[in-house]
């Protein structure tokens, strides 16, 4: 039997600068929601607007950033950039004297994510054979999550020390983007393919085929539902939940996240990635509908536990499953385009949630989620079963 190959060097590399930039992130990211609404007293549709306009400037960004990197090969150089401009947001976010500076902050932060992730994602998918792109996405995840648990432990052990010192957590979370960005410059060893002729930077639709716009109608229907999990973090204050707390049960989510990752990426290798894309479809409804009911600290940690497993079987096994319907010469733009739609989703739900929360209660977005994520889940069920039927002599 022949030995499996392993994961290249691209793809490690790769996974520890997300691990940098995440500890980063998720230093600031749990702290921003309760910073915005019990220090600068900020209502929650106005959260919601925050965070949704710089999601959706984000995945337009990742559209052009993919494309650009298909058009000229420079995965690396769009790689760095992105890294290096989200690491500069956290300087405006520490001086911030008004939501204003706030939203310039996400703004800015959402833009270098939205120049790198599209590029990242390309480099880690041309590295990989195909029959261990699962576990290479799972590796991916799992670094990147063990970033999001050492972020919100940094956060707590600061906050423990230095209680309500919020600008100090985000100065420090400066120190680790600095790293991920030094590791982009000095190992990543290939930035991608240079075309062989000029493509044009404008794209068309048929170029990619009907799987791939099909899945795409999918994942945009369920991010409709998909708030920021700005939203959670607040459900977990309005639960009980210390603020100190707070990013202790966001880190129990990350753990959960980072185990699950690399064995479901696995699983998904060995069982067909479409059968987990579909469990998590149903895993989210459960959660969601869970979060809405909840009314306890514990039941808040116990669901962010579950969210984690949500997010460790299906994170990376969308972007695996990617890998097996987009065309390899339009690989980065292929990611820029799934990237664009689930974060202008971002905007409308993080939007409908601010309100639903403000005007209904608490419970209301965590029900129009998990509504939305089931009518996903079984319109990615009619079109599987579609296509089986439109294969059959």
């Amino acid at each position: 039997m022949a030995e499996k190959p392993g994961l290249p060097r691209n793809v490690w590399v790769t996974g520890w600068v997300s691990f940098c930039m995440d500890v980063s992130s998720e230093m600031v990211y749990p702290l921003v929601p309760l910073f915005l609404s019990s220090v600068l007293g900020v209502n929650k549709s106005v959260i919601g607007l925050i965070e949704g306009v710089a999601e959706a400037t984000a995945s337009i960004l990742k559209l052009f950033s993919g494309a650009l990197a298909d058009r000229f090969g420079k995965n690396k150089l769009l790689m760095g950039l992105g890294y290096g401009v989200s690491t500069g947001s956290r300087a405006i976010l520490a001086t911030a004297g008004g939501w204003g500076a706030v939203f310039g902050s996400r703004f800015v932060d959402r833009v270098g994510k939205g120049i790198r992730t599209a590029p990242r994602d390309a480099i880690v998918a041309a590295s990989t054979p195909p029959e261990i792109m699962g576990k290479a996405f799972g590796l991916h995840r799992t670094l990147d999550t063990l970033g999001a648990v050492l972020g919100p432990a940094l956060a707590m052990l600061v906050l423990f020390f230095y209680a309500g010192d919020y600008r100090l957590v985000f100065w420090l979370s400066i120190i680790p983007g600095i790293l991920a960005v030094l590791l982009i410059v000095l190992f990543i060893t290939a930035d991608g393919p240079v075309p062989s002729e000029r493509r044009s930077f404008i794209w068309s639709a048929k170029e990619f085929d009907g799987r791939f716009w099909s899945f795409i109608l999918v994942v945009g229907l369920f991010s409709l539902g998909n708030s920021s999990d700005a939203f959670l973090i607040l459900r977990a204050e309005n639960a009980g939940v210390s603020p100190v707390w707070v990013p202790g049960v966001y880190l129990g989510f990350h753990v959960v996240y980072a185990l699950v990752a690399v064995p479901g990426g696995m699983l998904a290798d060995r069982f067909g990635k479409r059968r987990f894309i579909l469990l998590g479809f149903v895993l989210f409804s459960a959660v969601y509908a869970g979060f809405a009911l909840a009314s306890s600290p514990w039941q808040v940690a116990g669901l962010f536990a579950l969210y984690g497993v949500y997010m460790g079987l299906t994170d990376g096994v969308q972007r695996a499953y990617l890998a097996t319907i987009i065309p390899p010469e339009r690989r980065a733009t292929g990611y820029g385009i799934y990237h664009t739609v689930v974060g202008l989703a971002i905007l409308p739900a993080s939007l409908a949630a601010g309100l639903l929360w403000d005007h209904v209660g608490p419970a209301a977005p965590f029900w129009y989620g998990a509504v939305f994520s089931a009518a996903a889940g079984l319109l990615f069920l009619v079109l599987i079963l579609k296509k089986q039927l439109a294969v059959r002599p």
